[in-house]
């Protein structure tokens, strides 16, 4: 087995730094977890628990790139297989033995293991001499069982991340429930919002080619955008993507969609991968706008996106609609959290709407924010070319976008609102009764 660079804690008992490490990695800090590069890894399990909880682990987004395979039999089955075949980047082994039993059995897989290999193991033993053994003898970890997907993910991602890289940045996505409900609109601010608040680079990249709204919104006509970068997957990288984007703000750039008829955007599945990811080490925070459609490439990319935003009105089309997506984002990321939910537009007068309570109360999520309607507001801002942080940074509806830039940059947990959207209701309501 090979040697790591690996320098545990003399004084640290085996298995305090693990658990501390699943409970860390718990479903809700799940989007914490980074990305594991494209690697093999083979785990061999004796009990049906720990193979579980690593196949959950294979079945992740963040190990879509990784290639995993379980096997049952433990160490020994291990030493027999890598007898006959190369061993891959990683192999993970459960062991229910003894500390003689198991050092024993790793002498035996050392024989057969090629240098490149990294171990992990997961035992039954948490004894701090046993883990000081194992680390001296080139084992990568030795995780205590037992041992959850996210902690599983956590150690493969941290063995196969420089810690001198840079942190790779983070992808939230916009999407409407129904066309025109404000999903780009939303997403606009919130971008601008998140920039202006916390002073970090954001990319806004407007994913709707035909009928993208972001160069009209931030009143930019560049020249090149999304198409250029997606059409050139050989030239793209961090140099030629700065070429492409457009800067709004110091911290705000934007990647623009063409807005043009000329052509047919049929996309291939995985086609915004590459540019995603180059986003993503370059810049701490990409916002995507996607348009409300429903394809092989929409619904890719929404399963491997660290955030979702799903913009919804308060009517029974947008909660059918918002609910099936939020039904097909669960199969597809079963180990992330729930979406996000905005609601816009709410408090159209005369127009019959659900409840804020029980739209929320349906998909079991609160909302982020309740955006109330005001066309006065949002019409001055879309003809001046502005956010609305922009024409009036006091307005309650600019603190609402600076709250979702909160909650989707993971500074701030979703919170009820109490009343928001009923203010000015409120406020009328008042000044008839003084005047009476």
């Amino acid at each position: 087995m090979s040697s790591l660079a690996f320098d545990p804690t003399p004084d640290t008992p085996a298995g305090t730094e693990e658990k501390q490490a699943a409970e860390s990695h718990g479903a809700g800090d799940a989007a914490n977890l980074r990305q594991v590069p494209r690697i093999s890894i083979q785990a061999f399990c004796e009990t049906p628990e720990i193979a579980e909880a690593i196949e959950k682990a294979g079945s992740d987004r963040r190990m879509a790139k990784a290639h995993m395979k379980v096997h049952m039999g433990g160490l020994g089955a291990a030493a027999d297989f890598y007898a006959s075949a190369p061993t891959p980047n990683l192999i993970i082994l459960e062991s229910q033995a003894a500390q003689a039993g198991l050092l024993q059995g790793l002498e035996r897989l050392a024989e057969v293991c090629d240098p490149g290999s990294k171990v992990v193991v997961v035992g039954h033993v948490n004894d701090v001499m046993l883990y000081r053994e194992l680390i001296s003898r080139g084992v990568s970890e030795y995780l205590v069982a037992p041992a959850d997907l996210y902690q599983v993910i956590a150690t493969i991602a941290d063995l196969y991340t420089d810690p001198s890289a840079e942190p790779v940045g983070r992808a939230v996505a916009f999407i409407g429930a129904k066309g025109g409900c404000g999903a780009s609109t939303v997403a606009h601010n919130v971008s601008w919002s998140i920039a202006r608040q916390f002073g970090n680079d954001v990319v806004l990249a407007d994913f709707d080619l035909a009928f993208g709204t972001a160069g009209l919104d931030f009143n930019q006509d560049p020249l090149q955008g999304v198409l250029e970068a997606i059409s050139s997957p050989e030239r793209l990288d961090e140099t030629f993507l700065d070429r492409l984007l457009a800067k709004c703000t110091d911290h705000l750039s934007l990647l623009a969609a063409p807005a043009s008829l000329e052509r047919a955007y049929d996309h291939d599945e995985k086609v915004f991968d590459g540019l995603i990811d180059v986003m993503k080490k370059s810049t701490p925070t990409v916002v995507i706008d996607l348009p409300h459609a429903w394809s092989s490439w929409t619904r890719h990319l929404l399963s491997s996106v660290d955030e979702i935003v799903v913009v919804a009105e308060p009517d029974l089309a947008n909660l059918r609609n918002t609910k099936n997506v939020f039904d097909t984002l669960h199969q597809l990321r079963p180990n992330d959290q729930k979406p996000h939910l905005v609601l816009n537009r709410v408090n159209v007068p005369k127009r019959p709407e659900i409840k804020v309570a029980e739209f929320s109360s349906a998909l079991d999520v609160p909302a982020a924010a309740v955006i109330p309607f005001d066309p006065q507001l949002f019409g001055t801002a879309a003809n001046n070319g502005q956010m609305i942080g922009e024409l009036d940074g006091k307005h309650q509806v600019a603190a609402l976008f600076d709250q979702v830039s909160q909650v989707v940059t993971g500074r701030s947990e979703v919170r009820k609102q109490k009343g928001i959207a009923l203010k000015p209701l409120m406020a009328r309501l008042l000044r008839r009764k003084g005047a009476a």
